[in-house]
């Protein structure tokens, strides 16, 4: 089994800065691309940011020069860090990553962590 931790979320004004974790721990083979995205009510899940495993990331316009997502491979860990927050920011944010499992088979599977809440006041 594997499974996704995350860490980091509250409630910050706008301005403001905050770092999310996510950290994949258990029967783990191989970790390719990681990524997070989010879900503000009433809204569908959309992308943030991922990262190859060998570091070149992709940012979406909205959060480009604001949100920079980074990972340490010897920790199976991906991060966010969120600055100049708005409120329009708000969301539910979940990371994602593509995992192989230790055993016979080669195949890669999508895992998310459970999500993590992120308020912005105005």
């Amino acid at each position: 089994q594997v499974h996704m931790v995350e860490s980091g979320g509250g409630l910050v004004q706008a301005g403001g800065s905050l770092r999310l974790s996510c950290a994949a721990s258990g029967n783990i083979f191989n970790i390719n691309d990681m990524g997070w995205y989010r879900q503000a009510p009433g809204k569908q899940r959309e992308l943030v940011a991922t990262i190859t495993s060998g570091g070149r990331t992709h940012h979406v316009d909205s959060v480009k020069g604001r949100f920079t997502i980074s990972r340490d491979n010897a920790k199976n860990t991906v991060y966010l860090q969120m600055n100049s927050l708005k409120p329009e920011d708000t969301a539910v944010y979940y990371c994602n990553a593509d995992i192989r499992e230790k055993g016979f088979s080669i195949l890669y599977r999508g895992y998310w962590g459970q999500g993590t809440q992120v308020t912005v006041s105005s």
